[in-house]
C-alpha cells in the first residue's frame, strides 16, 4: 500500500541531506502516517484508515461522519 494519507492526500516529498561541508544528497521526507481504527456510530461499524497526524486533528474537529462522507463523494471506498 502506498504511503499516502487517505484524508489529506499527503505523500512523500523529496529533498536533500545537507552535510556539514554543504554536500547535498537526495532523501525523502515521509509523512507521519498512522493506521487507525475509528468507530463510525452512524453505521455501527469500525473502519480502518491510513491517516496522517494532521488528518486525525481534522477528524477530531469536523467529525468522522463528515470526513467519511467527503471521502465517499470523491470516490474512495471505505
Amino acid at each position: 500500500m502506498a504511503r499516502v494519507c487517505q484524508v489529506t492526500g499527503k505523500k512523500p516529498i523529496s529533498g536533500h541531506h545537507v552535510s556539514h561541508s554543504n554536500i547535498k544528497t537526495k532523501r525523502r521526507f515521509l509523512p507521519n502516517l498512522q493506521t487507525k481504527r475509528f468507530f463510525l456510530a452512524e453505521e455501527d461499524k469500525w473502519i480502518t484508515l491510513k491517516v496522517s497526524s494532521e488528518a486525525i486533528r481534522t477528524i477530531n474537529k469536523n467529525g468522522l461522519y463528515t470526513v467519511v462522507k467527503e471521502l465517499r463523494a470523491k470516490g474512495v471506498s471505505i
